[in-house]
């Protein structure tokens, strides 16, 4: 058997991949994060298969399920939310996984910067304003910033900001932010991005907090910080520029 690790994207279930709807048709098992992860997607599970909420599963809990499903030989997808490759929680279970010997593989997803980019009708890169995009977060109960690892250092570089599991911490993000950013500094709150109760605030440095005064917004949300999120005057890239030469382009 295998436990397949399935990136559901941020929310709407038409963003699933088809590589993850495929695993789930074919999966006995399915482990999926209810809290967050849409019931929709569950109805490519097969109609009998095993479903579990790991909402309110501890990872020794979880452990118990692969070893349950690595017995009766049962494939298991593993349905996570957003995308794999941060904050996802996989480390610690593949670390139990390689301990069993048992095989998985990890099928990304939309990640949820990404899917917030589109709603805004942003590039989070643009010419001359920034060419990075830093995937943070802040300190907290589950997991602890490394020291080197601080918005003051992030905001330095110019690069655009998008800031994980942190809307509790608006307050202290904008503190921390104002005084390298300026008060003019485009912000955006984007909570439940392809949900069908998606928010989305646009502000600034100066004003986002008390735009946010009468906004019910207090988990599954990204805040995004950058001058990219409200481009003006920028020079047009020279990938389509006539006098570019490359190699499509003679």
């Amino acid at each position: 058997m295998t436990v397949h690790f399935i990136g559901a994207g941020p929310g709407d279930p038409d963003l699933l991949t088809l590589r993850g709807r495929d695993l789930l048709a074919r999966c006995p098992v399915c482990l999926h994060a209810g809290s967050i992860v849409p019931r929709e997607m569950l109805r490519h599970c097969p109609p009998d298969a095993r479903l579990v909420d790991t909402a309110a599963l501890s990872l020794d809990d979880i452990e118990a399920e692969f070893l349950r499903a690595h017995q009766a030989g049962q494939d298991v997808a593993r349905l996570h939310s957003g995308d794999l490759s941060i904050y996802s929680a996989v480390a610690e279970q593949i670390r139990r996984l390689d301990r069993h010997g048992i095989p998985y593989t990890l099928t990304p997803g939309v990640p949820a910067f990404a899917a917030a980019a589109a709603t805004l009708g942003r590039e989070l890169t643009v010419p001359g304003l920034a060419q990075s995009v830093v995937l943070t977060r802040v300190g907290g109960r589950a997991s602890a910033m490394p020291p080197a690892e601080s918005l003051e250092a992030f905001a330095a570089t110019g690069a655009t900001l998008a800031i994980h599991l942190a809307i509790h911490a608006l307050p202290a993000i904008v503190e921390t932010l104002l005084p390298l950013g300026g008060a003019e500094c485009p912000v955006v709150v984007a909570a439940r991005i392809s949900w069908p109760d998606q928010r989305v605030v646009r502000g600034t440095l100066g004003t986002i907090l008390s735009l946010m005064e009468t906004e019910a917004i207090e988990r599954t949300a990204l805040v995004l910080v950058g001058r990219a999120l409200a481009p003006d005057g920028f020079r047009d890239s020279a990938l389509y520029d006539p006098d570019y030469r490359r190699r499509f382009r003679p």
